[in-house]
């Protein structure tokens, strides 16, 4: 395991919504795909979907696994492999 990984992994995961305008997470792995309507993130607890309007990418780091975004906050899921959202698929939302 990298040592950027290792430490995301011993940081934790933390979500912080401010009035529904921000949201800060840490413990991010990885940005899967974003657009202004939702974020699709893998954390160290699993992966999450976020649901919004305008929603715009503030910072991500990689190294400390934070991560911002403002915009209208509409809503969180975190997702499990046993688990899906109706609709869409994961994969064709990827490739939008």
């Amino acid at each position: 395991m990298d040592k950027s990984k290792e430490m995301i992994e011993n940081i934790g995961h933390n979500i912080s919504i401010n009035e529904r305008k921000n949201i800060i997470l840490t413990g991010i792995k990885k940005l899967n795909s974003f657009d202004d309507t939702e974020f699709f993130i893998d954390s160290v607890m699993g992966s999450i979907l976020i649901k919004g309007n305008n929603l715009e990418l503030v910072n991500l780091d990689t190294y400390t696994g934070k991560l911002s975004i403002k915009g209208k906050i509409v809503s969180l899921i975190y997702m499990d492999d046993n688990n899906k959202i109706k609709g869409d698929s994961i994969i064709s939302r990827l490739f939008k």
